[in-house]
């Protein structure tokens, strides 16, 4: 173990992990393309787009450029009272981008905080519109939406990651985990009705992750769905949050999973490939009424929220170049061949006896074990066959950055099947 290494596992915390580290970290010395190069001189391909935010693989050069220019004028100034450029420029392409109600954005500095910014927005609009009582969110299990209390308040609370803290967060309504994709229209129906059972007059409104369920349990579920929320909210005046921090610039073949369905939602939050992955920034993105609804003396006059490196220059200056890469017209196509390649790589380990379920769509690929995955055992196989991924619980997935071609994409499914082969032959061996 190198000293940095060392140090490492003495002192420095890392994502959902004990102190020390269950499994020592790997040293990353450089990132280029798809490329994350080892301090020990090892190159590995980044399966995981850095959890999804390297979107167009690292170090791009539009990204660096926009980089390097934003840092020679202005790293940094407060949001408070002045504004500049790139956050009125990222603004405009975001606005631009985006269905046409949604024209009012709220920049801050990750996904949990703009799902925190999202929330805020649907209790004061209730309150600007004569609801004080709606005080709480309906969503569904097996959802993830941040780290923070709010958020928490929104993940599954028996089950899911932070079900230790059910008891400490505010108190949310929970519909049973949605239908996977390729349910009937019956079954869809039958899910929706469900969830208009479960409004009460304390709902303030829906939040819910479109068409994939990220770190809750990377599951999908059909467009049409998503279309009948929509319509239950519009009955009931209810706010309809849609948290796209993993779905949104392309991901699943659609810049908005949202878009692909043809619906708008009232709030639309976005993070992860907003900067490619280059540094934090979140966007919480919402329409003229809620804006209004907000700004009246009912809904408190004001949005109460302000992060201190709200609409930094730096991050909107590269957010704006990361937005224009994702609206490049050849993205979709390239979405559609990794999810074509995932596909013939994956959909062979659906028959495995350690394999519950397989699925893919866009530049997502899933392979859901029966148990729980050892992580050790995982990582060095993975990392043996040159690629890096971050399998978690049953889950052994990949979120691929664009950029991947056919023998990228060969390699990371190769790398998959191997860690089943492995596992599988553990569990031979008990």
């Amino acid at each position: 173990m190198s000293e940095i290494a060392a140090f490492d596992a003495a002192h420095v915390w890392h994502p959902y992990g004990p102190m020390p580290s269950a499994v020592p970290p790997i040293v990353i010395e450089r990132a280029q393309g798809i490329w994350l190069c080892t301090e020990d001189g090892k190159s590995l391909i980044d399966g995981m787009s850095s959890w999804w935010a390297a979107a167009h693989g690292h170090s791009h050069p539009s990204l660096q450029a926009a980089a390097h220019h934003q840092v020679d004028t202005m790293s940094h100034v407060m949001f408070g009272g002045l504004t500049h450029r790139p956050a009125v420029e990222l603004a405009r392409k975001l606005i631009a981008i985006t269905d046409a109600p949604l024209e009012k954005v709220f920049f801050s500095d990750s996904g949990s905080v703009a799902v925190e910014v999202g929330l805020k927005m649907a209790y004061q609009y209730q309150r600007g519109k004569g609801h004080p009582e709606r005080k709480r969110m309906l969503t569904w299990r097996r959802g993830y939406h941040g780290d923070t209390f709010a958020t928490m308040s929104l993940c599954d609370p028996e089950g899911g990651m932070h079900e230790m803290w059910s008891s400490r967060v505010m108190s949310n309504v929970f519909a049973p985990h949605p239908p996977q994709r390729g349910a009937s229209a019956e079954a869809i129906a039958q899910y929706a009705n469900t969830i208009e059972e479960l409004i009460d007059p304390t709902i303030a409104g829906i939040a819910i992750e479109p068409i994939v369920q990220g770190a809750g349990g990377m599951r999908f579920h059909d467009p049409e769905l998503l279309v009948a929320l929509r319509e239950i909210c519009d009955r009931h005046e209810l706010v309809l949050l849609a948290d796209e921090i993993a779905t949104g610039f392309g991901r699943t073949g659609a810049m908005f999973a949202t878009q692909a369905a043809g619906v708008t939602p009232d709030i639309l939050c976005v993070g992860k490939a907003l900067t490619g992955g280059f540094m934090s920034l979140a966007a919480t993105i919402t329409t003229d009424a809620v804006a209004k609804a907000i700004s009246s003396p009912e809904g408190g006059g004001a949005l109460l929220h302000g992060p201190t490196f709200m609409g930094n220059p730096l991050a909107c200056a590269v957010a704006g170049a990361a937005v224009d890469l994702a609206g490049d017209p050849s993205l979709p196509q390239r979405v559609a061949a990794i999810e074509e390649q995932l596909k013939l790589g994956l959909e062979k380990l659906a028959d495995r006896a350690s394999v519950a379920d397989v699925r893919v769509l866009g530049a997502i690929g899933v392979v859901e074990m029966h148990e729980t995955i050892d992580m050790g055992l995982a990582t060095k196989v993975l990392t043996e066959h040159g690629v890096w991924l971050r399998p978690f619980g049953k889950l052994l997935y990949t979120m691929p950055p664009f950029i991947c071609e056919a023998e990228h994409i060969n390699a990371i499914c190769s790398a998959m099947t191997a860690v089943v082969d492995a596992l599988e032959e553990v569990e031979a061996k008990r």
